[in-house]
């Protein structure tokens, strides 16, 4: 299976990709600013946001059908993002939805290029609730983006306890996309105030 979101993208032997995944329901400058810092911090080639059919934690209510949330996260990215950034349907087409599927697809279609799981500190707090969390992170690297009121409760949650002894520090990040995992960083960075439950209820208010 060969995935659209290459075209245009030529991959080379050794390329760094950034993997940010999540419903974007919908995507905001919030997700662009997460990608901006990586790509620098990380000093990663790529970064694929993976737009999910529908994530396994979350409820279908007040979920916007896919097909407009991609089309929303590839109209934000072409207006607003940078050439570095692509928006990417592949849960869609490999048929998975939990992540540790959806990175067993990816190895398998893309063998020459080395990924790396991106993620808010507000989504690390959930880590221990994804599906073999423990796979996933021996599976692929992870960076954590400081997000507003769960930076700290990401540095004590279970897997980031868990992952104490592969942990670098930031001053090393630009080491992770080229370490074998199990390994991660908390990134340092500005944090970003955008959130899709925040905009979702501005949009209900309104109405």
């Amino acid at each position: 299976m060969r995935e659209e979101v290459s075209r245009g993208q030529a991959l080379f032997d050794g390329m760094t990709i950034g993997l940010l995944g999540g419903s974007f329901n919908p995507a905001h400058e919030g997700h662009l600013h997460v990608a901006r810092e990586s790509l620098r911090a990380l000093k990663l080639d790529r970064i694929w946001f993976l737009v999910s059919p529908q994530n396994p934690l979350k409820s279908m209510e007040g979920m916007a059908p896919f097909a407009q949330r991609l089309a929303q996260t590839r109209a934000l990215v072409k207006t607003r993002g940078d050439k570095r950034i692509a928006v990417s349907d592949f849960e869609t087409r490999a048929g998975t939805t939990r992540t540790v599927d959806t990175l067993a697809a990816l190895a398998r279609t893309y063998t020459r290029v080395s990924f790396v799981w991106l993620m808010g500190s507000d989504n690390m707090c959930q880590f221990s609730h994804w599906a073999s969390w423990q796979v996933i992170a021996a599976t692929v690297p992870i960076a954590v983006y400081p997000r507003p009121g769960s930076t700290l409760k990401a540095r004590l949650c279970l897997p980031a306890q868990y992952l104490r002894p592969v942990t670098l520090d930031p001053s090393d990040a630009d080491l992770l996309p080229h370490l074998a995992p199990p390994a991660l960083v908390f990134l340092n960075g500005s944090r970003h105030g955008a959130s899709s439950t925040a905009i979702r209820d501005a949009r209900v208010t309104k109405a």
